[in-house]
This record gives C-alpha cells, sequence and structure tokens, in this order.
C-alpha cells in the first residue's frame, strides 16, 4: 500500500478499480486547512488524464505492470505479431491497441510489451532508433539563415521534421517520444 503522502511520478496505483500512473504530484499546505496532494493521473488502461486531489493519510494498492522484451516480428492485415525471444511465444495484438507505438519500429526490432494481469495494454518502442530516410525534397544553398527544417518519410513510412541538409539515403536517429530528429546515425 502506497500513501498519498508518498507519491512520486511513474508510479503505478490501484484506484476505484483502475490503474492509473502519477504523471505530476504536488503536496499542498494551506494557510487554512489540512494538508492535501493534488495530482494528475493516467489512465494506463484507455490513456485517459484526470486530476484528482488525496489527502495525505489516503492508501492504495500498488499496480504490477509486466514489461517484457519482445521482438516485432510483422504486420498481417490489423494484427501486429511480436515473440518471446526467451520463450519463443508469439503474441498477436490488434491496431486499435498498438496505435502509433510502431511508427519508428522495423521489423525484428525489440520492443516492450506492457501488460497488467495478463491483459496487454500497450507497446513501449525503444526510446531512440535509426532509420534511413527515403523521400525528401532537397535543400537550397542559403536557406539555412533560421536553422530551417522541412518534411522528410523515414523508411517506416512515418514522417518527421529534418535539417535541410539531409538527403535520400542517410541514416537519422529519432527520439521516438517526441519524433524529433536528433542527429546523423
Amino acid at each position: 500500500m502506497i500513501s498519498a503522502g508518498d507519491f512520486r511520478n511513474g508510479i503505478t496505483l490501484e484506484i476505484d478499480g483502475q490503474v492509473v500512473q502519477i504523471l505530476e504530484f504536488q503536496h499542498v499546505k494551506p494557510g487554512k486547512g489540512a494538508a492535501f496532494v493534488r495530482t494528475k493521473l493516467k489512465n494506463v488502461i484507455n490513456g485517459g488524464v484526470v486530476e484528482r486531489t488525496f489527502r495525505p493519510t489516503e492508501k492504495f494498492p500498488a499496480a504490477r505492470i509486466d514489461r517484457v522484451d519482445m521482438q516485432y516480428l510483422y504486420a498481417d492485415g490489423d494484427l501486429y505479431n511480436f515473440m518471446n525471444v526467451e520463450t519463443y511465444d508469439q503474441v498477436a495484438l490488434n491496431s486499435e491497441l498498438i496505435g502509433d507505438a510502431l511508427k519508428f519500429v522495423k521489423e525484428n526490432e525489440m520492443v516492450k510489451v506492457c501488460s497488467y494481469n495478463g491483459s496487454v495494454f500497450s507497446i513501449e518502442p525503444p526510446l531512440f532508433v535509426e532509420l534511413e530516410i527515403t523521400d525528401t525534397e532537397p535543400g537550397f544553398k542559403g536557406d539555412t539563415a533560421t536553422g530551417a527544417s522541412k518534411p522528410a518519410t523515414v523508411e517506416t513510412g512515418a514522417q518527421i521534421n529534418v535539417p535541410l541538409f539531409i538527403n535520400v539515403g542517410d541514416k537519422v536517429k529519432i527520439d521516438t517520444r517526441t519524433s524529433e530528429y536528433l542527429g546523423r546515425a
């Protein structure tokens, strides 16, 4: 059991039958009245974010989220297939569950499959990936005064913004959380 006074960012709890993760918390001690904890909670199953306040003495059970390293094998229509590299068990997940999680992930790359009580609720791609640029317009000489960028398509089909000096065939490093170009690979 975790009391509201011990909340920290990233802790996963069960509150009112929902599995939530603490995104932000703030201990508030007003001049009058009792102290309280203001939080921003994200429902890990459906992704909804809600703000709630708690008394510091309230207690909640910690939720155990299993994160398993799996290899992304291939997509077959609306199903995405993953394999546990230790047990060789395969799992097929539908596209509604996956969402945009695999937009920077190539086949045969490792991802984390997150589950709660045996039911998978999300996929976590690697934080950084190296992909090849497959389509972009050529940059023009003299356009670099403002540090301008241009749209580019990577080998997985996702769109990112890159500096003007990047050309088709270049390998680039991308932050999958923000879809930002980090540099050449």
